[in-house]
Parts: structure tokens; sequence; C-alpha cells
């Protein structure tokens, strides 16, 4: 199994410092962003990685991180051509380096307390399909939110921002697909911010009856506002992870 972070974006919410930086290198504790979620993958047994960037910050990443050997994983890297395309379409950069494996994805601004490993075996255990991992925040309208049977343990569907939410949880930027998924978001038209969303692929294998759900147990968070970058830097800053 290998593992994909997306590190693009505008980082349009940590403005000013996203004006010379990518947010994925801002620091979180005692190191930048990106080496949470490598270090995730990588007590996850995953030391496959495949980084998307944007070109204008692909020297920095390459310059800090170089090809993984100080943190003993091998890092790859991708440049999403279509910025702002969406998280879908950040995928597809990646299907050269995925090929026929299953993959982890996670959104590079995540951070979160629980270990991988759990939610992996329970992945490797369906046959086909994808696995999302699923958190309670007091904000679901900011996210895609699920409606859950939870008797049945299934989604029965996932709305993008909704007014409405049909329940508190939210899809975290952390999503288990088996390769069948790049076909799949090559089916998929633009959404209104002119983004493949990855909501419309999620529901895509809800109609064929293979989402599969976890519900992370320990903090997350989306570092991707000032208020939220602080709170993880107050989570992690005596964090080393064996570093």
């Amino acid at each position: 199994m290998k593992g994909l972070i997306l590190a693009g974006g505008m980082g349009s919410r940590l403005r000013p410092f996203t004006n010379y930086l990518n947010k994925h290198l801002l620091p979180v504790g005692r190191y930048p962003m990106i080496y949470w979620p490598i270090l995730k993958l990588k007590e996850a047994g995953i030391k496959e990685i495949f980084i998307v960037t944007n070109q204008q910050h692909l020297s920095s990443f390459i310059e800090l991180l170089g090809t993984g050997d100080d943190l003993a994983v091998h890092i790859q890297y991708g440049i999403q051509k279509n910025e702002g395309g969406g998280i879908a379409d950040a995928l597809m950069t990646a299907r050269n380096f995925i090929k026929n494996d299953r993959f982890i994805a996670i959104l590079g601004d995540n951070i979160f307390e629980d270990s991988l490993t759990g939610y992996i075996e329970q992945f490797h255990q369906q046959e086909n399909g994808a696995r999302v991992l699923l958190k309670t925040v007091p904000d679901p309208k900011r996210y895609g939110v699920p409606q859950l049977d939870e008797e049945r343990k299934r989604i029965m569907s996932i709305i993008e921002k909704p007014l409405n939410p049909p329940s508190s949880y939210c899809v975290t930027g952390i999503y288990m697909y088996d390769p069948t998924v790049f076909a799949l978001i090559e089916t998929l038209q633009p959404s209104e911010r002119n983004e493949l969303e990855i909501t419309d692929v999620n529901n895509l294998y809800i109609e064929k009856n293979q989402l599969q759900y976890d519900i992370l147990q320990g903090w997350w968070l989306d570092a991707g506002t000032h208020e939220s970058l602080l709170q993880a830097n107050l989570y992690l800053l005596n964090k080393s992870d064996g570093i």
C-alpha cells in the first residue's frame, strides 16, 4: 500500500504567511507541518510516499525533504497542473505512482492524534472500494458531512458544506481508495467552484455500496486557519515522534 500527501493549494486562509511560503512548510510544534502526515504514514508501515504540490513550491519541498532519507521513507513528487482544480484532480497527479495498488491519501494540513494502523488494517479487509475517516466537529457546515445509517454502519450520502447538516460528523481529509478511483474521477464534471470534488468521488463509491468508514477517536484538526494552526502547535509542541 502506498501513501499520498496533498500539499498544494493557495493557503488563502493563512495569509500573509502563504504569500511567500506553502502552508505545509509552516511550523507545527517542532517541525514543519508536512512532517506530521509523513510520520503518520511511516508509523503505519507505509514508506512509499508521493507528495503533490504546485510548481512554485516544489523546490522548497525538495530542499527540506529530499527523497526522504532523513525520515527513513521514500518520497517522490508531482505537480498538480490544474492548480485549484480540487482534491480529486490532485489525486490524478499520482496515478502513475499508484498504478494498481491501494493507497491512503491525506490532506497535508490535517493534523491528528490517532495511529492509522488499525484503520488501514480494516481497509485491507475490504474486498474493494474506499474507506473514509470521520470526526465529530462543532461546525460541520464547513465540511463534507455524511448522512449515516449508524445501525448498519453505512454512509447513505455525503453533502458538501450543507446549510442543514444531517449529522455532526465531517469527512476528514484522510481517504483510502482502491485503484478504481481514477476511472471514477474521469467521469466527474467540475463543480460550481470549477473543481473536481472529492465528495463526488465518495458518493460514487456510495452508489456502488463500496464506501465504508471509521471514526477518529483522538483529536483532529484542519490546520488551515490561524486559530487551528495555533491549536495544532499547542498540541504538538512537545512531541517528537522519534525524529
